[in-house]
């Protein structure tokens, strides 16, 4: 992933918030035919692997050989960067506009697993992660056995192992304070009528954020 220095995000802690907050990840093979395939799936990512699992009506499966090179995408909120927000746009009119993101790409090789047991702990694991913290969690336990055990009989588990970890959270860092506190406020503007784009608000906070932690204390 192409990433410039300021961009990089190193901390594993944060790198793995980043993919718990994404809770989805884009899996990324490529068969023997040799077209790239791809499909948005719930992950849970724990040590160096993370699980998941694929419908079997999903020809993606059948594609991939043991241990196979694949990929993860996790991406997280991103929002268009309007150049009327920047205060250099008053000041000499030197700018464009850009798109701010965060995204995680996971590098590693995958394996199928047809095995009952093994998706169903798969499907329980990613499901206590997923229900945790409602009032009400639901549990695979909840349904008749019978029909989990239909409905785990149409999925095949995923088990990723990863090799190597790139992190990026591109939210305008090489821009001077006046103009992220410009595009700050552009982006939480963009919550209201007629835009109402929810994850601007989000990119806003995380810049925010980040500027926030980044200001030395008076």
């Amino acid at each position: 992933m192409y990433t410039p220095p300021f961009n990089a995000v190193h901390d594993e802690r944060e790198i793995r918030a980043m993919v718990a907050a994404a809770r989805t990840a884009w899996l990324v093979t490529v068969g023997p035919d040799g077209i790239p395939e791809a499909t948005l799936l719930p992950v849970l990512w724990q040590r160096d692997v993370v699980i998941a699992h694929l419908a079997k009506a999903n020809r993606q499966w059948r594609t991939i050989a043991d241990q196979a090179p694949a990929l993860l995408i996790a991406t997280g909120a991103d929002a268009y960067v309007s150049p009327t927000w920047y205060a250099a746009k008053a000041e000499h009119g030197k700018v464009v506009p850009t798109w701010n993101y965060s995204a995680v790409h996971l590098v590693g090789t995958v394996r199928v697993h047809e095995d009952a047991e093994w998706v169903r702990r798969a499907v329980t694991d990613l499901t206590e992660t997923h229900e945790g913290g409602r009032e009400h969690p639901w549990q695979v336990t909840d349904a008749p056995e019978a029909y989990v055990d239909a409905q785990l009989n149409g999925i095949v588990g995923i088990e990723f192992t990863v090799t190597r970890v790139e992190a990026k959270a591109k939210i305008s860092q090489n821009r001077s304070e006046a103009d992220q506190q410009g595009v700050i406020a552009g982006l939480r503007a963009e919550r209201l009528a007629p835009h109402e784009f929810a994850s601007a608000v989000a990119v806003a906070d995380a810049m925010a954020a980040r500027l926030d932690a980044n200001t030395p204390a008076s």
